[in-house]
């Protein structure tokens, strides 16, 4: 190949994010290329121009197929032969049937026939070109998947291995699968990484590190391991090794280990990582069962199939709920239709008891409390409680679980509005944290780290921060920043070693099914601390660092701020809640949510203080209907999370890529970025876009592995601002109304699109092609436009992207709900402030020329009430605050419609001065009369 060949294929690939896209489009080009070769072999044309790029198709294609197990190696080897036979015709149909059967993943169905037909009558009859797996007649109704083999052997003993593991199936199997070998410990982390369809990993005897291939897109599978400190821990059975790495990449997956060394020593040392260890020549039944119950205790889904048991039995309904088993349905004259719309099963499962096989959400003893410790196993947690109206419930009920009167509670103020509510509900004392401000596009980033520990270290300085009980931060923001979860926890427990953390993960549930994004999760990181702090090593690595901290100046600001601080092992304890809106970003009805519990004094401290929140906030008629697609979606991104998260990431690359590179698109429209996003000082990798056409594609690993804020690439923020419309308008009268496409976040110069696990192709297409009519229209109205329309255009535009409002911080809580009002830390007792404005004589209302008149005066106006509006959607006043100039400024600037606790035909709802007067204890009526 030619040097400017060679740099063009190098330059075409740098555009994939990864192999699995690039994989799906190279074989869609060499079925075109194929059949283009066959159609100009039969009129005898020239064909060397399509030659060389088959063999370049072909050259990058070898690598991708040896981590797949369909259509196989032997495929790919006769593919290659009837290529360099010229056999183009025989060619062109085999790559069809191969790309067919990839893009409708019927190989998951069956056995795809790769018989090489000799006329395309033949092959025309796809019913026999669909073949069961061994004979197994309903094999298509049974999940498939890959099992990955790890073994330097030859293309003789694979033949033999394959053969072995194929004669052990049987009828009643419930599951069937192929296999993958490959030859180095490279090779095996790639594979893990690039194919989704592998469940179980089984590693044999001795074999190289480095992989032969070096496809650049496959070597960034291998990015973020330290090659050097990898193989300078390799021995001759090396397996153990490469189990750790597998187990902390896709944890969920099952291992196997095949050894010559004596099965004894390695089972004690290895067994948290390996289902099974076999000894040499391991028993083809045994690996094959073991296989099978692997894969099955992920598959089984207690209270979804005790549910769909109960749905199959007769029963005499005499409890409540006419609609139970669609008795009050099927009797109906009326509405039948509702019986076709939904189906009868949903009815036939719908019932108010918890016999019959079916168990109590409240105190779960069946199969509901199989369904959490499973949901616990999978999502990394400790406990896990499955929530059925939100998770503005679960939010409240950890809240008030964990909240007493007078605790003090750090919170990020742009935090969804359950946790201000749970505030009211647990009544301590609340003290916000301001995210750092992003103002040209009307929303807040994230809390530093530093501001945290400032805080911290001001409650010590007062002598309060043994009051201080909770930290409550949003994982990921819904403009998808995340937090450094770790770093967080970590240098917060330095100085508060008993602290308890509370992310809200709403939107981050399917976090825990993709490496990198898994780093940066709360139960990850629990587990991870309370394994770190435990060991010999972390002890010896902290007493060097309380020797270098000890010479510093312990009393000031600057030596906690800006060094990296460790925790002291005897002292600390790590207590981690998370929340999640399962339903958000996994498979699960709405408002099913979860609960994810670490803590270390959960049962000495806080059981029943959970269990009696959980009570108040749960419904004793759970829909059972929620509960079971809690159980299935969990079942789901057990066995296929990692691909569904992998291809969603993917998606969102390819409409990143798509807007960034098309002339007419970048015009007008532009995803922003961590550049955008994350100030520089919070990215020490100083990586600032995902996509650079010069550049191609950054290392996502790097920045999330180093970074102290870290961007979400499936969310997709749109800046809008240089269409002249905003982003109510944007969303509303072109996307909603014009084009049928749903969002539901804007600010005032974007919108946010969002992939996830039910994304596809078809609809990322239709997202462009709608941007692109858009771009177009756009393009056309202000080419006709008057000179004034253009002057007025040109207003708009730079309404929307200069000199935007700055957004206000948090100003303060009014002296009457401070309960130091002296000190210099600033919580506040929201609670009374919430419950005082319950009185209407304690209340007036204020216009906006009144409140204006009063603020410029000097005074001090206190909201009543939260005020939150639409978008950005956090509250900048909540109760007991003092109104500042820089609110109302932000208010009166703000083009939205809706703003919750904000009447205009009447103004803002405020304390009276009597109110606050009394509730400092300095009501002017009583002095007067004493």
């Amino acid at each position: 190949m030619s040097s400017e060949a060679d740099h063009a294929k190098r330059t075409s690939l740098s555009r994939y994010y990864n192999a699995s896209q690039l994989r799906a489009d190279t074989w869609n080009r060499l079925k075109v290329l194929a059949q283009k070769l066959a159609e100009k072999q039969a009129r005898k044309a020239d064909i060397q121009r399509l030659q060389k790029e088959v063999e370049q198709v072909l050259a990058t294609l070898e690598p991708i197929e040896s981590y797949w197990a369909f259509p196989s190696k032997q495929a790919f080897q006769h593919i290659r032969m009837l290529f360099d036979q010229g056999d183009y015709a025989r060619l062109s149909r085999l790559v069809a049937r191969i790309g067919r059967a990839l893009v409708s993943q019927s190989y998951r169905r069956g056995v795809i026939s790769l018989t090489f037909y000799h006329d395309a009558e033949d092959e025309a009859n796809d019913e026999a070109a669909l073949e069961s797996f061994a004979d197994l007649e309903d094999a298509a109704d049974r999940p498939y998947f890959e099992v990955l083999v790890v073994d330097n052997i030859s293309e003789r003993d694979e033949r033999t291995l394959r053969a072995g593991l194929r004669g052990m199936r049987r009828p009643e199997d419930g599951f069937v699968y192929d296999v993958v070998v490959v030859p180095s410990f490279e090779d095996a982390l790639i594979a893990v990484l690039f194919n989704y369809n592998i469940q179980a990993v089984v590693i044999r005897y001795g074999f190289p590190f480095a992989s032969r291939h070096r496809l650049e897109v496959l070597q960034r599978y291998l990015e973020g391991i330290d090659d050097e400190a990898v193989e300078g821990r390799l021995d001759a059975d090396h397996g153990p090794l490469l189990g750790a790495l597998i187990g902390n990449l896709r944890p969920e997956l099952d291992l196997y280990l095949v050894t010559d060394a004596a099965v004894e020593a390695v089972a004690g040392e290895v067994v948290q990582n390996f289902s099974r260890i076999f000894y040499r020549q391991e028993d083809y039944l045994e690996l094959h069962l073991s296989i099978l119950r692997g894969v099955n205790a992920r598959y089984e889904s207690p209270f979804f199939t005790a549910l769909r048991e109960y749905s199959r039995q007769p029963t005499g309904v005499f409890h409540a709920m006419p609609i139970s088993r669609g008795k009050s349905i099927t009797k109906s004259h009326w509405i039948q239709d509702m019986a076709r719309f939904y189906g009868i099963n949903v009815f036939l499962a719908e019932t108010s008891a918890t016999s019959g096989g079916l168990d109590s959400l409240l105190e779960p003893h069946g199969p509901i409390k199989k369904a959490q410790e499973l949901a616990a196993r999978a999502f990394g947690a400790r406990r896990t409680f499955f929530v059925t109206n939100g998770t503005s419930t679960a939010n409240k009920i950890v809240m008030q679980a964990l909240v007493t009167p007078g605790d003090i509670v750090l919170v990020d103020r742009d935090c969804h509005k359950s946790m201000h509510y749970g505030m009211v509900l647990g009544g301590g004392y609340v003290d916000y944290l301001d995210a750092y401000p992003l103002n040209d596009y009307s929303m807040y980033g994230a809390v530093p780290l530093e501001q945290i520990k400032r805080r911290l270290l001001a409650y010590k300085r007062a002598g309060r921060l043994d009051r201080v009980k909770l930290l409550v931060l949003t994982n990921c923001t819904f403009d998808g920043l995340i937090y450094n979860v770790e770093r967080v926890m970590e240098e917060c427990l330095a100085i508060k070693p008993d602290l308890v953390f509370h992310w809200d993960e709403a939107w981050f549930a399917f976090a825990a099914f993709a490496p990198a994004y898994r780093q940066r999760t709360a139960m990850f990181n629990a587990e991870k601390l309370r394994k770190r702090y435990a060991s010999a090593e972390y002890r010896e690595r902290y007493e060097a660092f309380r020797k270098t901290f000890d010479k510093l100046d312990a009393d000031a600001d600057e030596t906690w701020t800006k060094n990296r601080l460790m925790p002291d092992p005897d002292r600390v304890r790590v207590r981690v809640y998370a929340t999640h809106s399962t339903h958000k970003t996994l498979t699960a009805l709405r408002q099913g949510s979860m609960i994810h519990v670490n803590d270390q004094d959960y049962r000495a401290k806080t059981e029943e203080a959970f269990h009696e929140a959980y009570m108040t906030h749960t419904s004793t008629s759970p829909n059972y209907q929620i509960l079971a697609s809690l159980d299935i979606g969990r079942r789901q991104v057990e066995l296929e999370g990692y691909e569904l998260v992998q291809k969603q990431v993917e998606l969102a690359m390819v409409l990143r890529e798509r807007i960034k590179t098309h002339p007419l698109l970048s015009k007008y429209f532009r995803f922003l970025s961590m550049k955008d996003l994350v100030p520089p000082e919070y990215r020490p990798s100083g990586i600032e876009v995902y996509y650079d056409p010069k550049r191609g594609w950054s290392s996502m690993e790097e920045a999330w592995a180093t970074d102290e804020f870290a961007l979400d690439p499936t969310r997709l923020t749109l800046f809008v601002g240089a269409t002249g419309m905003n982003g109510d308008t944007f969303k509303n009268q072109v996307l909603m109304d014009k084009f049928g496409i749903q969002i539901n976040k804007t600010s005032l110069n974007t919108v946010l699109f969002m992939t996830n696990i039910g994304t596809t192709r078809s609809s990322v297409a239709y997202l462009i092609e709608v941007l692109v009519r858009v771009a177009r229209e756009l393009e056309q109205e202000i080419g006709e436009c008057s000179p004034i329309e253009r002057r007025l255009h040109e207003k708009r535009v730079a309404s929307l992207t200069e000199n935007l409002p700055p957004l206000p911080d948090f100003s303060h809580f009014h002296d009457a709900f401070r309960p130091h009002p002296t000190g210099d830390t600033p919580e506040g007792d929201m609670r009374s402030a919430y419950f005082m404005s319950y009185d209407a004589a304690n209340c007036r209302y204020l216009d906006t020329v009144e409140i204006d008149r009063a603020v410029a005066a000097g005074e001090q106006p206190v909201s009543a009430t939260f005020v939150i509006p639409y978008p950005p959607g956090f509250p900048i006043l909540v109760p007991g605050q003092v109104v500042s100039a820089a609110i109302l400024d932000y208010m009166r600037r703000l083009d939205v419609k809706e703003i919750h606790g904000y009447r205009p035909e009447l103004g803002l709802r405020v304390f009276t001065e009597d109110a606050l007067a009394a509730a400092t204890g300095k009501h002017p009526r009583k002095a007067a009369a004493e």
